[in-house]
């Protein structure tokens, strides 16, 4: 098995599938690098092609009425973007953007619905990854609009612990976060405010923070306070 075709079967809409789909599904596609802040899909563009990440990490944004940059989502490796275009054939609904090195695997549109209609198993782990994005969005909404600065905060921290997190010795450990501006951009508020909210944070001693790294220390009470 080629190392293409073992990256896929941990993309977790592939990951039920038998070899022989995999080996097919790693010759309708082919890879492709993009240097660190390379604009990988722009928003409003046609929607023709499906993207997996193999290495590196993305950020999905939008530009707000009063041009500031939202961030929707941070993707690593086996996460995928792209999905919306390709079955509704509507344009893109959001830019994304390398936060760093990245190589991705790219199907396009014609393909992958051929494929679902090879492999409809795909379809249930398609949808409950849509799912679990659109919760996300919800989220996030009710962050933007309800809660203070501090919850705000919160939420993106507990986003990432969602998506990025390890459990060490019942701490959560997000390994690398993402920087002060870009965490602002995902939580709707300025740098400073970051700033000030994470050193206030690891006052109360609910964080810690070790140069990219930060750990909740007591996840459940971080989450049953600002989730």
């Amino acid at each position: 098995m080629s190392e293409l075709s073992e990256f896929l079967q941990y993309v977790p809409i592939f990951s039920d599938l038998p070899d022989e789909a995999i080996e097919r599904i790693a010759k309708i596609g082919y890879v492709k690098n993009f240097d660190k802040d390379s604009v990988i899909l722009m928003e409003d563009e046609d929607g023709s092609a499906m993207f997996f990440i193999i290495e590196g990490k993305v950020k999905i944004s939008r530009i707000s009425t009063d041009g500031k940059e939202v961030i929707l989502s941070v993707l690593g490796k086996s996460e995928f973007f792209g999905e919306m275009s390709i079955l509704d054939g509507l344009s893109r609904s959001a830019t994304v953007i390398a936060l760093e090195p990245s190589k991705v695997f790219i199907i396009h549109r014609n393909e992958f619905l051929e494929l679902l209609t090879k492999h409809p198993e795909i379809s249930i782990p398609l949808l409950q990854e849509l799912t679990s994005r659109l919760r996300t969005a919800d989220m996030k909404i009710k962050s933007l609009s309800l809660k203070d600065a501090e919850g705000k905060v919160a939420t993106v921290i507990l986003q990432l612990a969602d998506t990025q997190g390890k459990v060490r010795g019942g701490v959560v450990e997000i390994d690398e976060m993402p920087l002060q501006q870009d965490l602002a951009n995902m939580a709707g508020t300025s740098r400073e405010t970051i700033s000030r909210t994470l050193h206030a944070f690891a006052k109360k001693g609910v964080i810690e923070m070790e140069g990219s790294k930060l750990r909740i220390l007591d996840y459940e009470k971080f989450l049953e306070q600002y989730g």
